[in-house]
């Protein structure tokens, strides 16, 4: 099962925080099991490279990105993507470019702590705790 998982859930992984470091670290392991194949946009890894490197020093925010490209397959952000999120008119432009690419990789869901960010189409937009839920995999 492809899951798409926003930049958000990376992030409360990677800092640890609290309370939703819990969900979103089960949710990181099932990607490193192979149990799900986690995706996520290009976009995440100079979002999470510049904020971690802010936080922890540049060493630390390479040694992530490392870590996430072993684990997450990437969804190009190319020219295409950029467009339809542009015409998608949403509040949050990133928003819309994570939407665009879990659309453009067939995800099953986008996993999010930010659901009312995204509009309501077939795909299921989840938290953390509602998709390990929903998919029995707490």
């Amino acid at each position: 099962m492809k899951v798409f998982l926003d930049t958000n859930i990376l992030l409360d992984v990677l800092m640890e925080r609290r309370p939703f470091f819990e969900a979103s670290a089960r949710i990181w392991s099932l990607a490193e099991e192979v149990r799900i194949r986690g995706q996520v946009s290009a976009i995440s890894y100079p979002n999470v490279f510049y904020i971690v490197g802010r936080l922890s020093g540049r060493k630390a925010a390479a040694k992530v990105l490392q870590s996430m490209r072993a684990i997450f397959s990437v969804v190009a952000c190319d020219e295409r993507v950029i467009n339809q999120a542009i015409e998608a008119g949403f509040e949050d432009f990133e928003d819309a470019v994570q939407f665009v690419s879990a659309v453009r990789v067939g995800a099953s869901c986008i996993v999010t702590r930010d659901p009312d960010h995204f509009p309501r189409t077939e795909m299921p937009i989840l938290s953390p705790t509602e998709f390990l839920a929903a998919h029995s995999l707490e």
